[in-house]
């Protein structure tokens, strides 16, 4: 199934209907400020490890990635120095991801890395769900083999074609990117990018 968002001015009983799904631990596939990713409750382990199994990931050796609403809401699953906030403020909402010794408020799941990755995307459709949701959503981004057709990972019909039968849902908020965010690790005194993606970092 796949279902529209738009920037603005989406039906809130659309947006509700979306959020009780993820209370139920649908996976979905959604639009981010890179590329589209699967997304689950980020509080719901069920979920979270059907997505690692659809993206080939060992939750004990590869950090988990959540969006939050807002940097207010990130001290709650992550432990934020002073500097780290500063830094995440001058480059959040964006095409980032933080990576932060993760908090108990996470389920065990993220307990193997002990760390998690942190993205506020500046994408609004997004933004609306995890408002409505007044939780975070774990993410991870569509794979794509060397030399496959970059539709399966940008175009909501093509996504389609190939995951309509392995999610629960798929939202079409237009065309997505082929760039991954950038990359910070952020658990050491200084902060590393481990990745350069779309996002330029100012330090």
């Amino acid at each position: 199934m796949i279902q529209k968002l738009y920037a603005k001015n989406n039906n809130p009983l659309l947006l509700q209907s979306l959020v009780r799904q993820l209370q139920d631990g649908a996976v979905m596939i959604l639009p981010t400020d890179t590329c589209y990713a699967f997304a689950c409750h980020a509080l719901k382990e069920r979920p979270i490890e059907r997505i690692c199994r659809l993206r080939g990931i060992d939750s004990r050796k590869h950090p988990l990635s959540i969006v939050c609403y807002s940097l207010s809401s990130i001290s709650e699953y992550a432990k934020v120095d002073n500097a780290t906030f500063k830094l995440m403020k001058r480059n959040l909402p964006g095409p980032f991801t933080f990576i932060l010794p993760g908090t108990s408020r996470l389920p065990k799941i993220f307990s193997g890395r002990k760390e998690v990755g942190i993205r506020m995307p500046q994408c609004a459709p997004l933004q609306q769900l995890i408002e409505q949701l007044e939780a975070p959503l774990m993410v991870a981004s569509l794979p794509i083999e060397e030399g496959e057709d970059e539709g399966y990972i940008t175009l909501p019909e093509l996504i389609e074609e190939r995951w309509s039968r392995q999610v629960d849902l798929i939202i079409d908020a237009g065309e997505g990117q082929t760039t991954q965010s950038t990359i910070i690790d952020c658990t050491q005194s200084q902060p590393e990018i481990l990745r350069q993606g779309a996002g330029e970092l100012i330090e």
